[in-house]
């Protein structure tokens, strides 16, 4: 591959989603030490983190619009220097609330680059599906590194420590974005921002028969993600009866598959088609939940669990796919604004897949609980099928 200019865009896109993400994963396994700090309770600190995510999906739509206006170069590095501010100031949280308050500050800048990079990155590549896996690899590879790094440096130097991380991670990528991306130029330098934000127009596209159809099935996949990022450590660890450590490392073989997949079927779905590509990760998130639950109930042994969890990482890859989805059905025009606002859509609706699952969990057992995220999969796999072999056109 001769190396061009597109692919420094790609490689420093990346890296910056993984420096926004490194950020915000630091804060979890730092919680306990947090809460003993503060002298609060581990659910003051998850309303904290709720508020984070919140804040990191409702960016989604506001960053396109900005992308849009002052050009995609200018919004990237603000997200990246909106998360070097928002990590420093949560490190030095004099009080819970400034904590809680930071804490969202970070949610909201890191939220203002996912979008906008993607947008800048379609105008980069032809084949797009490709470059949107590249890309989205980035926060499973923050994943992988950031949370048992943030442990171990909590561990020895405390928790604010630990919260710089992120500071470290974003610093270097700002400067190195900064020297080697071009300029870019804006789509709609002059036109009003409040035109933008006009509900008719937000209305009309999100009601589009086909954007509204791959916005479900982006929203399945969105609910199993929260879910399966939230709790799959502690379905292995209570419902699978493994060790917390072995629990971890099997976490850590999820991210790695999760990261090193989304480029694979990225690309796959440049050559063969989105939709098919999609099923065939719905299909691997039917067997893996499937599997996961089999193994709980029936001690099916190590070697059972850890192709489940593999199947777990490549259903977790439909990202790459369906967000190529969403770029074939934008215009040029309005692919800023328009990815963001159907991102913005699925990211708070699928929100709801830690809370739904932790409530299952808590009311009939982790296998339930699982065994509705294989439905989940399931339903999405029958959507697609139906429109593949009825022709519904969408």
């Amino acid at each position: 591959m001769n190396w061009r200019y597109k692919h420094t865009a790609l490689a420093l896109c990346t890296l910056a989603f993984t420096a926004t993400m490194v950020a915000r994963l630091v804060i979890s396994p730092l919680v306990p030490r947090i809460t003993t700090a503060f002298e609060t309770t581990n659910a003051t600190v998850g309303l904290a983190l709720s508020g984070m995510w919140l804040a990191y999906a409702l960016a989604q739509f506001p960053s396109g619009i900005l992308g849009d206006r002052y050009g995609e170069r200018v919004v990237i590095l603000t997200a990246v220097g909106a998360t070097v501010i928002a990590s420093l100031l949560i490190a030095v949280s004099p009080s819970i609330l400034a904590f809680m308050l930071f804490t969202v500050v970070l949610g909201a800048g890191a939220g203002l680059h996912y979008s906008v990079a993607t947008t800048f990155l379609a105008k980069q590549f032809d084949d797009i599906g490709r470059a949107i896996g590249v890309h989205v690899a980035g926060g499973p590879l923050a994943g992988l590194a950031a949370p048992p790094l943030a442990a171990l440096v909590g561990s020895r130097y405390g928790w604010r420590a630990g919260i710089l991380l992120g500071v470290v991670a974003a610093v270097p990528v700002f400067v190195l974005f900064a020297w080697r991306v071009r300029p870019t130029e804006p789509v709609r330098p002059d036109q009003p921002m409040r035109e933008r934000f006009a509900v008719g127009p937000l209305t009309e596209l999100l009601s589009r028969p086909r954007i509204l159809y791959t916005t479900a099935l982006a929203t399945m996949g969105a609910f199993t993600w929260q879910a399966t990022a939230s709790f799959l450590p502690t379905f292995l660890e209570v419902g699978g009866g493994r060790s917390t450590a072995l629990s971890a490392l099997l976490f850590s073989l999820y991210f790695v598959v999760h990261g090193g997949t989304q480029p694979i079927t990225g690309s796959v779905s440049d050559r063969v088609g989105r939709d098919v590509t999609v099923m065939a990760t719905m299909a691997a998130g039917v067997v893996g939940y499937g599997l996961l639950v089999a193994t709980a109930a029936f001690d099916l042994g190590l070697g059972a669990t850890v192709v489940a969890v593999g199947f777990v990482g490549l259903a977790m890859s439909w990202g790459a796919p369906l967000q190529s989805r969403f770029m074939d059905l934008l215009s040029d025009a309005e692919r800023g604004a328009g990815f963001g606002l159907v991102r913005t859509a699925y990211m708070v609706l699928g929100a709801t897949g830690s809370v739904v699952v932790g409530a299952v969990a808590d009311a009939a057992g982790w296998a339930v609980a699982f065994g509705l995220l294989a439905g989940v999969m399931a339903l999405g796999l029958t959507v697609l099928a139906a429109n593949r072999v009825l022709r519904l056109g969408y």
